[in-house]
């Protein structure tokens, strides 16, 4: 049977057979190259027929761009011949002319833009059908895959390219960061924010959790036992270091539970029954991560440590609840309950303790201080002046302006913060 033979029918078809089929290996191509690399495994460990045949796919990409452009390249030379007959079936010798002038719009717009685009917005929908079809189109054209391959490949070890040096490179903390900010609605606010919180874990030190030296509560075993008695019936916490003259000279660790022991009557309270039930206390370096020092807390059972400096002074004192606090946020509903020391203004601006955190006011009025060097308001005025201000005295760090309003003989007491406008950022 000769081509002239054909219906012009059947031509007319066969061409729109091929140009569906050229339209199915752009939006396929683009469609398995757009997916989501970790959705899909989690739908192919779901056991989801489509994502896991496209995952096998993906698995081998050069061997994926092989089958694709095979059969792209084959369907695209049919094409271009079977429009060459209906165009001079048509319009005699004048069609050649005409014909590439009508298919190239058409497979443009039909077999390349639209399909892609399709496979782009949506590649679920179009990568996950088209597996089913591209597996055992993979199978028969396995012989001439595995040679165009070779040859492809051949070529680019000439130019010095190695492709079996290709692996799966892993997230980045800001990639994992921006792939949880970016989630949406599929993971609520605040669970983002824990999520954040966690990975910020690398990046914040004990020190900058702890509760300073000065504002550790504790117990002095040179102080009488009335005393004593008076601290541990007043006290809020149920952990408190004990020591004698200071904290310096630590003795141990006082967990309240254990307190029925020796107390009893309280006039048969003795010190010596106070020491016999201490714990021994547990020292942690301030430069300690807390992501490691999570760990450390948890193979030590233990809830409560002394941060040293470098030369083993204490420093303060940081509790596994400080630690969880910083994934989870303060265990109230107000955080102004909790840090006292912050009182926003109506204007914007916050009066600020000298002895508060610096990342406490930065998470409390979404600020960006600079919390790379001193911990404390006071340490950063401080640092910035190298001189002790007067009551009165202004100053700029980065955006922000800072006014003493109150201070001690050897610190700042309170201080007025205010973020500078927009313009006078930019101006600066």
């Amino acid at each position: 049977m000769q081509i002239d033979d054909i219906p012009l029918s059947v031509l007319v078809g066969t061409l729109v057979l091929l140009v569906l089929m050229l339209a199915f290996f752009s939006g396929a191509e683009t469609g398995l190259m757009a997916l989501n690399r970790y959705r899909l495994r989690h739908l192919a460990r779901e056991g989801k027929r489509g994502a896991i045949l496209a995952e096998s796919l993906l698995r081998e990409p050069d061997r994926l761009i092989g089958i694709i452009l095979l059969g792209n390249t084959f369907v695209f030379s049919l094409a271009v011949s079977v429009a060459n007959v209906v165009a001079i079936r048509l319009l005699g010798e004048v069609g050649l002319a005409v014909a590439p002038l009508l298919l190239s719009p058409l497979i443009l717009i039909f077999c390349e833009v639209a399909p892609k685009t399709l496979g782009a917005v949506h590649p679920e929908r179009i990568a996950f059908p088209a597996a089913y079809l591209l597996k055992p189109l993979g199978v028969v054209l396995a012989p001439a895959v595995w040679i165009t391959n070779r040859v492809a490949n051949g070529v680019l070890w000439m130019l010095g390219i190695n492709i079996g040096a290709r692996g799966e490179e892993a997230m980045t903390r800001e990639e994992l960061r921006t792939v949880v900010m970016e989630a949406g609605a599929m993971i609520p606010r605040k669970h983002q924010r824990m999520l954040l919180s966690i990975l910020d874990l690398e990046s914040v030190r004990v020190a900058d959790i702890m509760v300073p030296r000065s504002e550790v509560a504790g117990i002095d075993l040179n102080d009488t036992e009335d005393k004593i008695l008076s601290i541990i019936d007043n006290c809020q916490h149920t952990r408190l270091p004990v020591y004698r003259d200071n904290i310096d000279n630590i003795v141990g660790i006082l967990h309240v539970r254990y307190l029925p022991r020796v107390i009893g009557p309280r006039e048969e309270f003795r010190k010596e029954k106070l020491e016999s039930i201490l714990r021994e206390p547990y020292f942690i370096p301030m430069g300690t991560h807390l992501h490691q020092q999570l760990i450390h807390f948890q193979q030590r059972r233990t809830r409560v440590g002394l941060v040293v400096d470098e030369y083993g002074v204490i420093q303060g004192l940081a509790t596994l609840e400080d630690l969880l606090e910083e994934i989870v946020g303060e265990f109230t509903t107000d955080l102004q309950t909790f840090i006292a020391d912050i009182h926003k203004q109506e204007d914007g601006s916050c009066l600020a303790n000298g002895s508060t955190s610096i990342r406490d006011i930065n998470k409390q009025m979404g600020w960006d201080l600079p919390a790379d060097g001193p911990r404390t308001l006071n340490g950063l005025i401080l640092e910035h002046l190298e001189t002790m201000p007067e009551t009165g005295t202004s100053l700029r760090i980065t955006n922000y302006t800072f006014e003493i309003t109150q201070t001690t003989g050897n610190a700042v007491r309170m201080a007025r913060i205010s973020k500078l406008p927009a313009g006078a950022q930019a101006e600066d």
